[in-house]
């Protein structure tokens, strides 16, 4: 199924990535990113907010020095090494899919899941591994599942 949390007081503030993995026990050096649709509550140096391909070891220093509140971002995890082409962007703000009851699935091609960063105000996450799934509703209980919530995996 794919989660949300949002309207909580179990976290600090929303969309930390780096509290957000650990919830859901990923190690962001597991994984290359694809970032897009980014914009932060500041930009940390060397970091730049244009949607783009980062490995692993890069989004796991970023986040372990910087306390980055993304705003609005969708994070696409892929297999180490794939890159592909994109073709179009995955996108949170305005997207309808999110909330329409479609079957939501990552949106970028090859994409293993999706963390999308809502408004600064909630967390949802697409086609996360069952195991993921149940650490981060055991670490935030007020998580729920994303309406029309069943993943293509399922």
């Amino acid at each position: 199924m794919n989660l949300i949390l949002e309207r909580t007081e179990q976290v600090a503030f929303f969309t930390n990535m780096r509290e957000v993995l650990a919830a859901a026990g990923i190690a962001a050096q597991d994984y290359d990113w694809y970032l897009s649709n980014i914009e932060t509550n500041f930009t940390p140096p060397g970091f730049s907010a244009d949607d783009q391909w980062m490995g692993g070891e890069a989004l796991a220093c970023l986040l372990r020095e910087h306390d980055v509140q993304f705003i609005w971002a969708v994070f696409s995890a892929v297999a180490k090494g794939f890159r592909s082409g994109v073709t179009a962007a995955p996108f949170v703000d305005g997207n309808p899919d999110y909330w329409n009851g479609a079957q939501v699935i990552p949106q970028l091609d090859g994409a293993l899941f999706e963390i999308a960063c809502w408004d600064s105000s909630a967390t949802i996450l697409i086609n996360l591994p069952a195991h993921a799934q149940r650490s981060f509703i055991a670490t935030f209980s007020d998580t729920q599942p994303l309406p029309g919530g069943r993943t293509a995996r399922q």
